[in-house]
């Protein structure tokens, strides 16, 4: 069927057909007429039927063998039942009478389109023609063939001439092609919506690895073209295989493609073939047994009776197909009145005769066997009702139904021109056909153009490519209990012009044929989950990949990632990487331990510098606050106090004024502080040099009014170096993620180095002057011993400030804060220790030595050596500590 040699043939049987005389008579003679099996009744418009009666024909000879279709045989009574509806129904075709003429094409290309040419030139030997050789053709249209491939080849031919062909099971999607066949219609969806309807019911159950087998002809080739191309295209999953079952049954080749379905990982098999391809397939299935698996069957075979047997239902139970609609026509009683003799042709021949039907059903013969083999003769009174038949089963009329539309789409196609108003027609000079010169592509028009509502509410139009419109019921093959076999629907697909193409199912009673009862899994690879992405393997369809997670700082948050995406600046990924976090923040807080202590200690040095003040304030008027120059160590306390605030501005989430405010700060708290002890120390010097004879006058130049100005003069220098940096290139805080990828470290930039490093400069240049200046005074006699603390608090000044550069530099992040935090805390007080603790000493818990006598003696030594080794201990732990921290930050980094 559908191979090369029986298309040789079909050109053959044409160029015997189409031959006439040379010289043009008045009338056409038929050279040759075939033989068919064919059934006729007259009327005054003629449809022609194709319809397959009998499986298969021995060719030349054309002798018809006993594989009698009764189920084909039904299709063409549905014809005729369909025909006898319309010419009762008074409101179509009034005053016309329809007639047919039915072709058995047995199953044969060659017959079928041998059938489909007789249908064109009709059965007459000879006919008349105008004298433009124009005339009512035989026929005014056909209703066929079922196959693809018969279909292909008559419309081939016979839409050359513009005759409307509309077919009921045709479904190859090339029959879509109005170049090459600019007349063909259909009542069955075509191959590309099956195709579609197919992949939707794919796509509903996550079936993305499946394997398709196809029959060897248009119907199959054309699938497997558009199937792979659709779901390559929808994305919906890939074919673990793709085979063609042959059309001999080929044992060998039938082994190896269910070996491979066997083998096969894919779960699910699609098959788009028809019902003896599958009957040849499911032997050898039953062979190799081979069970698990989800069949999907398309509609040439998804209702097929023959596969529906307990030897096949362990293999097929559950299987999912779709089908063309079902119709209730009302043909139980037509087919009832079907006797021999009832539908005899002019020449006697029928349709088989009925008798091989009759035969057939009741098992019998109308003349007795010439071998005298015995056998029950037939009457032709026998009963349909008392025998089981298919023939009478109409609970599940689909091809019939689509038989149905088909006809009343010419019906309706020929009643529309017949009521075309005289000049309003759609033809040329607003003509109208008529019944006695009708053209074909007159008819072909209406037809394209046709519009009607069966008795069952279902709409019949076609589109611009001769397709109806397209549904399909989806079939589920339920195995019951007590063994029997049910097909019931479960849903459909449907294609509409507001929602497209829209699949709905009824997954409750959907029947799976496996132990857990459950839909199945066909797949090649499980699907990645959020946080990793697909990585294809190579040499292996696109559903068969790895899934490698999503690297630091990328995420992906849907199933079956492409890419990972790269989290955004302020974010990292999730442990999961399926989303992205905002970065952990690091800063020297208030609420982590190290900044709580700091901060204790920044609020405890305020404290005993506000404390210390006190103490002096009260005993302002005693000896040994008026002997150090109470006036500068008030100035001393309060820069004390102010440095030790300004630590606070390191502590927290930095921010612009944060940023700006704490090194303008600490500079001029500090360059306050160390100039008052530098005057300090330079008025030690001073007084020192009075005291001896001629000196006095050196005194004059040191009094409480240049020692002010000298502290404001020195202090005013380093708020102009504060506010040259800031205008030139300010602090600002900046997010840095150098450190830590997935954390953003809070820091302030210094915006000019040069700036920082000159308000150091400043400070450490006056620190250095002071030290210097008080290590000259340190063998002052015993009465000028403020020399020795200053130079001591000085010392230990230095050596805070000379760890702290390296330090500082090689701490990250909130670290540095900590450090330079950590330095001015230190430093402030070293300065509070060194020089106001054998002073508060003395006033608070030796006040007998707080007398003019006891200072200018050398008892206070021992007070003075006892604070001199608390600031050696207090400067060795300073550089422990300051180790440690270097070598905590080695190990971060």
């Amino acid at each position: 069927m559908g191979t090369s040699a029986e298309r040789k043939w079909v050109f053959v049987f044409f160029f015997l057909l189409c031959s006439v005389s040379s010289s043009l008579p008045s009338f056409c003679k038929l050279r040759r007429q075939f033989h068919l099996n064919s059934m006729h009744k007259a009327g005054d418009v003629i449809l022609g039927g194709l319809f397959e009666v009998h499986y298969t024909a021995i060719f030349p000879e054309w002798t018809f063998t006993t594989d009698f279709d009764t189920l084909g045989f039904r299709h063409a009574m549905t014809m005729a039942f369909t025909i006898e509806e319309i010419n009762r129904n008074v409101h179509l075709l009034p005053n016309v009478t329809l007639g047919y003429s039915l072709y058995d094409n047995c199953g044969a290309l060659v017959i079928g389109f041998s059938s489909a040419l007789s249908l064109a030139s009709g059965r007459e030997e000879q006919f008349l023609l105008q004298e433009n050789c124009t005339g009512t053709p035989p026929v005014l249209g056909i209703v066929g063939d079922s196959y693809s491939t018969f279909s292909i080849a008559t419309s081939n031919v016979l839409g050359l001439y513009k005759m409307p062909i509309v077919s009921y099971f045709a479904t190859c999607s090339c029959l879509s092609d109005r170049h090459r066949f600019p007349s063909f219609f259909r009542t069955i969806p075509s191959d590309t919506f099956q195709v579609r309807a197919m992949i939707q019911i794919l796509k509903h159950f996550g079936w993305t690895w499946v394997g398709l087998l196809v029959s060897d002809d248009d119907y199959g080739l054309h699938v497997a073209q558009s199937f792979q191309s659709d779901l390559a295209q929808s994305g919906a999953g890939c074919l673990a295989y793709l085979e063609v079952l042959p059309w001999d049954s080929d044992s060998s080749e039938l082994r190896r493609i269910v070996h491979l379905i066997k083998t096969s990982t894919a779960r699910v098999v699609m098959v788009f073939a028809h019902e003896f391809h599958m009957i040849h397939l499911m032997e050898e299935v039953v062979k190799q047994n081979v069970t698990g698996l989800q069949w999907m069957a398309s509609e040439a075979w998804t209702a097929a009776a023959v596969l529906q047997t307990p030897r096949l239902m362990p293999y097929l139970g559950g299987t999912l197909g779709i089908a063309i609609r079902r119709g209730e026509l009302g043909l139980k009683e037509f087919l009832l009145q079907v006797r021999p003799g009832l539908h005899n042709s002019d020449d006697g021949n029928n349709m088989v005769r009925v008798h091989q039907f009759w035969e057939h059903i009741f098992q019998c013969k109308f003349r007795p066997p010439l071998d005298d083999s015995g056998g029950t003769l037939c009457t032709g009174q026998e009963d349909l009702e008392k025998v089981e038949t298919e023939f009478l089963d109409v609970s599940n009329l689909r091809p019939e139904y689509n038989i149905y539309k088909a006809v009343y789409a010419l019906a309706y196609a020929l009643d529309d021109m017949l009521r075309c108003e005289p000049g309003r027609g759609p033809f040329r000079g607003n003509s109208c056909a008529n019944l006695q010169r009708t053209e074909l592509w007159q008819l072909v028009y209406y037809l394209q153009n046709v519009n009607f509502t069966t008795s069952l509410g279902d709409r019949v139009s076609f589109d611009e490519n001769g397709d109806a419109l397209p549904i399909y019921d989806v079939m589920n093959w339920l195995w019951l209990p007590n063994g029997r076999t049910k097909v019931q629907n479960v849903g459909e697909v449907k294609k509409s012009s507001v929602k497209g193409e829209e699949l709905t199912l009824d997954e409750n009673k959907i029947f799976w044929n496996f132990e857990s009862k459950k839909v199945p899994r066909s797949v090649c690879s499980e699907s990645c989950p959020p946080g990793t992405r697909l990585a294809r393997r190579k040499g292996q369809p696109v559903c068969c990949f790895d899934c490698i997670p999503c690297s630091e700082g990328k995420m992906s948050n849907e199933t079956d990632s492409m890419e990972c995406t790269s989290c955004p600046e302020d974010f990292w990924s999730s442990p999961q990487r399926d989303l992205c976090v905002p970065k952990k923040t690091e800063f020297l807080s208030y609420h982590e331990p190290l900044g709580i202590c700091l901060t204790t200690a920044s609020l405890l040095g305020t404290f005993v510098s506000a404390v210390v003040f006190g103490i002096f304030i009260h005993h302002r008027k005693t000896p040994i606050v008026r002997a150090n120059n109470s006036e500068l160590s008030f100035h001393l306390l309060v820069s004390l106090k102010l440095c030790f605030l300004c630590s606070l501005l390191f502590i927290g989430r930095p921010r612009l004024w944060t940023c700006q405010l704490r090194h303008a700060a600490f500079g001029i708290s500090f360059v306050l502080c160390v100039s008052c002890i530098l005057v300090k120390t330079v008025v030690v010097l001073a007084v020192f040099k009075a005291s001896k004879p001629g000196g006095g006058a050196s005194l004059k130049w040191f009094g409480p009014l240049q020692q002010r100005g000298t502290v404001l003069a020195l202090t005013s220098v380093q708020a102009a170096i504060c506010t040259a940096w800031l205008v030139s290139a300010s602090p600002a805080p900046h997010k840095n993620t150098e450190y830590h990828n997935d954390k953003i470290v809070y820091e302030c930039v210094v915006g000019s180095t040069v700036g920082f490093a000159v308000l150091l400069g400043y400070i450490g240049f006056l620190a250095i002057l002071s030290f210097l200046l008080a290590f000259m005074a340190r063998n002052l006699p015993d009465n000028f011993n403020e020399a020795k603390l200053i130079t001591f608090s000085m010392l230990i000044f230095c050596a805070v400030w000379v760890a702290f550069v390296p330090a500082y530099i090689n701490s990250p992040g909130k670290y540095a804060d900590a450090v330079e935090v950590f330095a001015i805390l230190a430093s402030s007080f070293g300065l509070l220790v060194a020089l106001f603790g054998p002073k508060c000493y003395i006033i608070l818990l030796k006040p007998e030595r707080n007398t003019k006598k006891a200072i200018m003696g050398k008892d206070i030594n021992k007070q003075q050596s006892f604070f001199i080794m608390f600031y050696q201990s207090t400067t060795y732990m300073m550089s422990v500590i300051l180790k440690c921290n270097l070598q905590f930050k080695k190990k971060t980094v």
